[in-house]
């Protein structure tokens, strides 16, 4: 499916708009149940909330920003109380060239909490006979035994190259951190929030780790990678992923359709799709 931008040479009157084009049934049947649905944009980090909302062809938004009957005879992206349009807002997260698209191709895999999650895979220009692909996230923020994404190893070549000082110290205190969270010969009754020691070492990294909360979720993360913009998300620490499992059962989904773990071992089974896991014994392991 894709979204075909109109209106490039009107922007005095409202911007340009995108309408969905070929629809797959279930998110087609979905949206003209719903009529509005709000837009979970899937960045180079992963899902972020936003302000945007896919509309069904035979509603509109009021001024007051409530759902009502309306005649744009398209399903459509619209702004709403955004201050950017979905192409800009794509534009600005995956640094595109700056220019008129034509069209985006996007996908909608996932219908979380009453959310089109949105990922924007190819996209072409106007006036240009060629496409350019966009690189789809997956599991972005993981850097663990099983999975070291993409973005992980640009940062941290990139740290390496420009900041091989910092490099240095931040492995060496991530190992001292780690030395007492092994499975043998650590001291006893080591809280997880012990593994807050590295933050420092994380923020080097690129990972700003906030105050450590005593409800809910443990702390929000910042990520700062390579040229992207900062990304916010909730941050749990666990010295087991696994020990994750006492959210997933107490928490609401909708608590949890995008966290990030970050722990000592890695052992959660059948990890959730927005989950992404941090694993400082890897991160000993594989850097150094």
């Amino acid at each position: 499916m894709h979204l075909q931008q109109t209106k490039r040479g009107s922007r005095l009157t409202g911007g340009p708009q995108y309408h969905f084009s070929t629809l797959k049934d279930d998110v087609k049947h979905y949206l003209r149940l719903k009529k509005a649905v709000p837009v979970a944009l899937v960045t180079p980090y992963g899902a972020t909330p936003s302000k945007f909302m896919a509309l069904s062809f035979d509603v509109k938004l009021s001024p007051q920003g409530e759902v009502v009957p309306g005649r744009e005879g398209h399903d459509r992206i619209q702004q709403a109380a955004a201050t950017e349009s979905i192409g800009e807002a794509i534009r600005r997260w995956y640094k595109l060239p700056p220019g008129d698209f034509e069209r985006i191709d996007v996908e909608i895999n996932q219908i979380l909490d009453g959310k089109f999650y949105l990922t924007p895979i190819k996209c072409k220009y106007a006036g240009r006979a060629s496409s350019r692909t966009i690189q789809r996230p997956e599991f972005p923020l993981s850097f663990n035994h099983e999975k070291q994404s993409v973005l992980w190893r640009r940062q941290l070549m990139q740290v390496k190259e420009t900041k091989a000082e910092a490099w240095r110290w931040s492995l060496e205190e991530i190992h001292r951190v780690m030395s007492a969270h092994q499975e043998r010969g650590a001291p006893p009754n080591v809280h997880e929030a012990d593994l807050l020691r590295a933050s420092g070492s994380l923020k080097m990294l690129g990972i700003e780790l906030g105050p450590y909360l005593g409800r809910g979720l443990d702390c929000e993360g910042r990520f700062q990678f390579l040229n992207y913009d900062p990304y916010t998300v909730p941050v749990e620490i666990k010295k087991d992923s696994r020990e994750y499992r006492y959210q997933q059962r107490e928490y609401p989904p909708e608590r949890l359709s995008r966290v990030v773990i970050l722990c000592a071992r890695h052992n959660l089974q059948n990890v959730p799709a927005n989950v992404d896991i941090i694993e400082l014994r890897e991160l000993c392991n594989s850097l150094g």
